[in-house]
């Protein structure tokens, strides 16, 4: 894995022209602070809120703020937009229409997850990409966390052997197959599907077809999936864990060796090494050569590493976002394909009751 190292946005000699609709508090936190180590110019902030707008616009360094994003994007003629919203009132993804409104006046787009609320929708985004000749990114940061990059090429390498199997657990709750239509009624869940979903089909490739069961204490689930590769998998949706406990877990299985992730950031590789001799060994240590390897971060110093802008991927998934605009090469991460597949998933779970099974592709 490549060493990574970071350019200050000040040390760019050519940068994207950006405008930015949302001035949330996800955004405040995880967006606009990015924009320090990517080859950003901040043109112009929207949101309905005039004075937040003018807040943020002053505080990231943006010259315009607008409560209009058609004004905006007349106005300013961005190469880029980046789109941080919520949902309208029936359910359905604000930042899918939006998006649309920003390809239609020539700018690329990069949009936080989830992408819209429906496949249909997914594919209206794709059709007016390419109608439009511009991109469309989504911010799964699943898939630009070190620890995560590092399973991929772990679980790439002849050593590893062929994936055979899966485990994912992520806290998220879904509510009765009843009340499921209703997208008010599940917007949590489609909000953050897009994590565990962007994780498996990163490194597992397609789902071919899922069953799963629920329980009603906490809405918590258990999913079994198989892959068109002819690997399967698990996803423990862990509804009901203590606010004290860390969040998730990933183990994937070759072919006498496995990878585990603890709390996004503990990679342990167990590479291949035989069991010690069953009722004779008297020590479990294993020779030098085959002995796991281990990495986290050490958390002392002021490094970028140790920032959770870094070890949570979002400088990494913006910078990449903005390589893609500037060498004309389109993202291969975040893809609306990606997007695709993750909200199939989502629509499983939406429209099949649990213990029945459910083809996504074939």
């Amino acid at each position: 894995m490549a060493r990574s190292l970071i350019t200050y946005n000040f040390e760019y000699e050519k940068k994207v022209n950006v405008c930015f609709i949302g001035a949330g508090g996800h955004s405040f936190r995880n967006v606009y602070p990015t924009f320090q180590y990517a080859p950003i110019q901040l043109l112009a902030v929207c949101d309905q809120d005039a004075e937040k707008a003018a807040s943020y616009a002053a505080q990231f360094g943006a010259k315009a703020y607008y409560t209009n994003h058609l004004e905006m994007l007349e106005k300013e003629k961005p190469d880029a937009v980046f789109i941080v919203t919520s949902y309208h009132p029936d359910g359905r993804v604000q930042a899918t229409d939006l998006a649309l409104d920003c390809l239609k006046a020539g700018a690329h787009v990069w949009m936080e997850k989830p992408t819209a609320s429906s496949t249909e929708e997914v594919q209206q985004l794709i059709d007016a990409s390419q109608q439009y000749n511009r991109y469309v990114m989504t911010g799964l940061k699943k898939t630009f966390f070190p620890s995560i990059e590092k399973v991929k090429e772990i679980i790439r390498t002849p050593e590893f052997g062929k994936v055979s199997s899966i485990y994912i657990r992520y806290p998220q709750h879904m509510p009765p197959f009843e009340e499921r239509k209703d997208l008010r009624n599940i917007t949590s869940l489609l909000d953050h599907i897009f994590h565990p979903g962007a994780i498996i089909h990163y490194l597992m490739g397609k789902i071919e077809s899922l069953s799963y069961e629920w329980e009603p204490v906490n809405g918590g689930s258990v999913t079994n999936f198989h892959f068109l590769s002819g690997a399967v998998g698990t996803l423990h949706l862990t509804a009901g864990i203590s606010g004290s406990s860390p969040l998730e877990r990933l183990e994937v299985i070759g072919e006498g060796a496995n990878i585990v992730v603890e709390n996004g950031v503990k990679v342990t590789y167990y590479r291949k090494a035989a069991l010690p001799a069953y009722g004779r060994d008297s020590s479990y240590l294993v020779d030098n050569e085959v002995a796991p390897l281990h990495w986290e971060p050490e958390f002392s110093l002021g490094q970028l590493y140790n920032k959770n802008l870094f070890y949570l991927g979002y400088v990494q998934e913006v910078n990449h976002f903005c390589e893609s605009i500037l060498t004309g090469n389109p993202p291969q991460k975040g893809t609306l394909e990606e997007s695709l597949e993750i909200l199939k998933l989502f629509e499983a779970y939406r429209f099949t009751e649990a213990g029945n099974r459910a083809t996504i592709n074939s």
